[in-house]
């Protein structure tokens, strides 16, 4: 079967003043090989181990006395805060020490001969930056919390390293912010004059341009158009390279991308297409020799109208899948349903829909049930503006790109929309599980990325697969680090708790559905010398109490460092919740440290 095959992006056709987002900060997200400066924080507290036969290795009061020797013995105001869980104990040094202080105390921790070892309590930091690429703040796909696919968050766990993304596309026009990234690929058009490059099939797979002169030189209905660099555009969003002072971020910045060419002047034939399928996964191709790097994920950025898929389509996806490659698929851009496009339509393939900005189903997406999963791609206009006009670039999917009209001159970076730039934040996100563990097959990648997805903040009219997904959450799933419970809430603001009053700290929940979990999980942390005087209770919004510890005359330990668990799946989650504290008894004080609420 030869069929032809349309990109599935609309180019921006005007650059326009680009407006970086206003919605939102980039998230922070690591470095590749940029070095910074670490932050040089006082040092405030200090670890302190005894020795196993010493009485403070074991006992709390004995510590305390030391603390309060040390504290006579230098001057300063030390104070014993809690055991750790390897048996040391953290001793606070008061408030505006200076190095020569902590010296000091470090140095009378160290001649007493009861003591094992003193350090300093160093802070650690998060090894992210945000990338210096100049371009990342238009890149709100990545990062921001509305229509973003949370990027960023999954950087200090996997960056792509090890895995190979065949783009099977229009090929490649160089560029600076792809070149590192690329590796060999083929030109997989076989008639020289779709081709452009005087031959068929070669080791090129250089983008000769898709132009066409007139109207209806590919058919009824078709128009004169420039090349549209595609394959580089779907590429940038896969792979660009990252801090390096220029450009934009690709989503799995350390992969590699390879090219392979198999649209032309109007467009390209299945046959092409599943050939290069094929290939590109690692099998054989009459004629054409073996593949050195064959890739674990392959983007395609195409499609046509079929009301099946061919079934030399499904046979090279098939071959392809059982090689280990994820194969990804746009769903078209026709407002229709996605069965009556090919290879969307295609069995072992992840069909992606694309979303706007604001999180809605973008106007231009095909929808229905056999869409996977959607990721963002752009509207750089709205759906009642003139077509062909670009009306908000700065709402488009901004990645690398050439100038040429017809023929490839200067590099440059442009907002498109459509399914194309959808699909490839799918496939560079397939690239991050790969990376992240090896051992993934393509039917547990997809699981992944379907049942990690939020839904959408907005609408979908006709289905958009599990939700837009999510990559720091689909990355912490295959690693085993997801939480057992899900969103996190805190205050961290102190609330003093004097003798025989009653305080509270309240958080207020947002942007939960429904109501609260049966297993509501509330961490306390409470600084209070004899915690038995404490009686502490949960308040949920519609002021029901549930209690949560009693007061106990017995109970001299100090603090409270602990999870409870609370039954309050009759309760509304959203709503402000509030820690309540009651001080029953005198002689001894603290205060609220922070609490929170893991739904």
């Amino acid at each position: 079967m030869v069929a032809s095959a349309a990109i599935l992006g609309a180019a921006a056709t005007t650059s326009g003043a680009f407006a970086a987002p206003g919605a939102a900060t980039p998230k922070p997200a690591p470095a590749s090989q940029t070095m910074r400066a670490l932050p040089s924080a006082p040092v405030e507290k200090v670890i302190v181990t005894y020795k196993s036969r010493a009485a403070e290795a074991g006992s709390n009061t004995a510590a305390k006395s030391d603390t309060a020797e040390k504290a006579a013995k230098t001057g300063e105001k030390l104070s014993f805060e809690r055991r750790l869980a390897g048996g040391g104990a953290l001793v606070d040094l008061g408030d505006s020490v200076t190095k020569q202080d902590v010296a000091e105390v470090m140095k009378a921790f160290r001649a007493d001969p009861s003591v094992a070892s003193v350090e300093p309590d160093i802070r650690a930091y998060a090894m992210a930056v945000t990338p210096n690429d100049t371009d990342y703040a238009k890149q709100w796909d990545l990062f921001e919390p509305t229509g973003g696919m949370n990027v960023p968050a999954a950087w200090d766990k996997t960056t792509g390293s090890g895995v190979t993304v065949a783009v099977i596309d229009t090929g490649y026009a160089a560029h600076s912010d792809l070149a590192t990234n690329i590796v060999s690929g083929y030109d997989f058009i076989s008639t020289s004059a779709d081709a452009r490059d005087g031959n068929g099939r070669d080791a090129d797979p250089k983008d000769e341009g898709d132009w066409n002169a007139t109207a209806g030189e590919c058919g009824t209905g078709s128009t004169a158009s420039n090349s549209s660099w595609h394959g580089t555009h779907v590429a940038g969003t896969i792979a660009a390279v990252t801090n390096n002072t220029k450009g934009i971020a690709g989503i799995a910045y350390n992969a590699k991308i390879q090219p392979v060419r198999v649209l032309g002047k109007c467009g390209g034939s299945s046959s092409d297409i599943a050939d290069a399928i094929t290939w590109a996964s690692g099998g054989t191709v009459p004629g054409v020799p073996a593949n050195a790097s064959p890739a674990k994920v392959i983007n395609l950025s195409l499609g046509g109208a079929s009301s099946t898929c061919p079934s030399v389509y499904q046979t090279a996806i098939n071959g392809a899948v059982s090689r280990g490659t994820t194969v990804v698929v746009a769903a078209g851009n026709s407002n229709a349903n996605a069965s009556g496009f090919t290879p969307a339509n295609c069995s072992n393939v992840i069909t992606v829909a694309s979303t706007s900005r604001e999180g809605n189903r973008s106007y231009y997406s095909n929808y229905g049930t056999l869409v996977d999963v959607a990721a963002p791609g752009g509207e750089t206009r709205r759906s009642t503006d003139t077509p062909g006009t670009v009306t908000t670039p700065e709402n488009g999917i901004y990645s690398t790109l050439n100038s040429g009209a017809t023929t490839q001159s200067t590099e440059t970076f442009k907002p498109y929309q459509g399914t194309s730039m959808a699909a490839p934040h799918i496939a560079g996100l397939a690239a991050l599980l790969k990376s992240a563990k090896s051992t993934l097959t393509p039917a547990e990648i997809e699981s992944a990325i379907k049942t990690n997805a939020r839904p959408l903040p907005g609408t979908c009219t006709g289905g958009c697969g599990t939700g837009i997904a999510d990559s720091a959450k689909s990355v912490e799933a295959v690693l085993g680090t997801t939480p057992p419970t899900g969103t996190v809430f805190t205050n961290a603001t102190d609330v003093s708790i004097p003798d025989n009053t009653t305080v509270s700290s309240s958080i207020a929940v947002t942007g939960r559905t429904g109501n609260a979990p049966a297993a509501l999980k509330v961490g306390v942390d409470i600084k209070h010398t004899w915690r038995g005087d404490l009686v502490i209770d949960l308040i949920a919004p519609d002021g029901t109490v549930r209690n949560l510890k009693a007061s106990s005359s017995s109970d001299g330990t100090d603090n409270v460092l602990t999870t409870y668990t609370v039954d309050a799946s009759s309760e509304v989650a959203n709503g402000t919740w509030k820690l309540q504290v009651r001080d029953v008894a005198t002689g001894d004080t603290g205060y609220i440290d922070s609490w929170s609420l893991t739904f």
